[in-house]
């Protein structure tokens, strides 16, 4: 035990029903942070006539994104000092706050604003939850759970966008931040009283505000260079490579001070393990692609194989449901093998097996075999979700869970921004501009729609690799023996 750690015992283990409660509860948290990032792109149009600004109109987008992945860390570390629950509770105020914001802005500015306070609210929602998770399972049970949170994000991916246009279409574009105040509310009230039972595990902190405000410089500075980039400007131009020499600076600075501080932002203990440096590699790489694909796989349906746009968004339900899949497939078995990195490594296989024959016959396939593929690579990425989650929670101490769960989420959403760069270099230069529209896609001249179906066989070439890459990570990443109950792993971390 910690020389500065009273001694405690470890809390009694919760019964089903609480648990069942504080997960219900989590999971409409994270049902807030999740539908928000896919109802607004389809209102998007529609809210530039209004504000009379189309100009700006990506920012509204990239306000939200900016500001939810530079605070994930610090919910992290704010929670391992003063708990879960009063940590969640101040993320939900913030997102409402921030939601109603945005239903009332008068102007683009004012909107992207508001969106900004939104994901500084948003940015927790998810790390937390998946903190909480960790809080009451056990790390051999915890992968099931892990299934749950995946069943989140593909629910959101599919009603969202279809939510977004017809509240866009039929009632008011505000709806669709108003309505985040009655599952706000909700999810507030859930939390508020399921979560008085979470057991604590906060020691005595102190929050290192210099690092915080080395990290969210040198984040935003990238997100805005990866934002900007091959868009706005060149990839070579002053601005953009000034933004990205920038946020190196910020970041050797950053890296100093985790050396320096007495108490860094992230622990060095953290940021040496084994398994959570190699099993956040894994994550980095594979929800990169995923996020990567479930944008400009549409582009390839629209583009190449002449699908509409509706068309496309359920084309697009093999992969999403392939990842629920997955993610339910590995959560479950990890919980009966002892091996259980040996699921996720195949599923890895499977699917970079089906993006290269994406890649070699990009404009051969029919469309039946195309959503096969699709629906294999999301069954391949979705078993490595829940595995890398649950051994990086399972390979550190209960008071810094909240830390590196919010680590592991920062540099998956870091990974999606590069990613989702990358894609778009390739295949948006191929079509000169923003292709995401489907007037665009639809005007394409022959040679255009030639060129397009070339960068997309690069685009499922790069993704392969990028799966081949998060396989070598997972390979490394040790596999540690599964903590079987929740009383026993709080008492372990007692002495670490």
């Amino acid at each position: 035990m910690s020389a500065h750690s009273p001694a405690v015992a470890a809390p009694a283990p919760l019964d089903h029903a609480t648990v069942r409660s504080i997960i219900i509860g989590i999971m409409l948290a994270m049902l807030l942070a999740a539908l928000d990032q896919t109802i607004v792109a389809t209102a998007l149009p529609t809210i530039g006539q209004e504000l009379g600004d189309v100009e700006h109109l990506s920012w509204v987008v990239s306000a939200y994104l900016l500001a939810a992945t530079a605070v994930t860390p610090l919910y992290g570390k704010f929670s391992d000092i003063h708990g879960r629950r009063i940590t969640l509770l101040v993320s939900i105020s913030v997102f409402i706050v921030g939601s109603v914001a945005c239903a009332l802005a008068p102007t683009m500015l004012a909107l992207i604003l508001a969106r900004g306070l939104q994901g500084l609210g948003g940015g927790g929602l998810i790390s937390l939850a998946q903190t909480i998770i960790a809080d009451v399972v056990s790390p051999k049970e915890r992968g099931r759970y892990q299934g749950y949170i995946a069943s989140v994000f593909v629910t959101s991916s599919v009603v969202g966008p279809v939510l977004g246009g017809l509240f866009a279409d039929h009632l008011h574009w505000s709806v669709i931040f108003w309505i985040n105040l009655p599952l706000g509310l909700g999810a507030f009230w859930m939390v508020w009283g399921a979560l008085r039972r979470l057991p604590r595990h906060d020691r005595r902190h102190k929050l290192d505000v210099l690092g915080a405000v080395l990290m969210v410089g040198a984040t935003v500075a990238a997100m805005l260079a990866l934002t900007w980039g091959g868009t706005r400007y060149p990839w070579d131009s002053a601005e953009v490579l000034g933004l990205f020499g920038g946020s190196l600076v910020l970041w050797v600075l950053f890296a100093a001070r985790l050396l320096t501080a007495a108490e860094p932002l992230i622990p060095l203990a953290v940021m040496s393990n084994q398994v959570v440096g190699t099993g956040t590699a894994a994550a980095f790489c594979v929800m990169g692609s995923f996020i990567g694909l479930s944008i400009y796989v549409p582009v390839y349906l629209e583009g190449v194989i002449g699908l509409s746009a509706s068309d496309s968004g359920l084309a697009l339900m093999p992969l999403m449901a392939g990842t629920v899949t997955g993610a339910n497939i590995a959560g479950r078995f990890m919980a009966r093998m002892t091996h259980y990195k040996r699921t996720p490594l195949v599923g890895l296989v499977i699917a970079a097996a089906a993006l290269v024959g994406l890649a070699a016959y990009p404009d051969g396939l029919p469309l039946w075999l195309v959503e096969v593929a699709l629906a294999a690579v999301g069954l391949g990425l979705g078993t490595v979700l829940p595995v890398t989650t649950v051994s990086i929670q399972n390979a550190v101490a209960m008071h810094q869970l909240g830390t590196a769960t919010a680590c592991m989420n920062f540099f998956r959403s870091l990974g999606s921004a590069i990613v989702v760069a990358g894609f778009g270099a390739i295949v948006l230069g191929a079509i000169g501009g923003d292709g995401r529209s489907p007037e665009n896609l639809g005007a394409l001249t022959p040679a255009m729609r030639d060129e397009l179906v070339g960068a997309f066989h690069w685009m499922f070439l790069a993704s392969a690799a990028g799966l081949a890459l998060g396989f070598v990570w997972l390979l490394l990443m040790e596999e540690r023996p599964l903590r079987s109950g929740a009383a026993q792993h709080a008492k372990e971390a007692l002495v670490e």
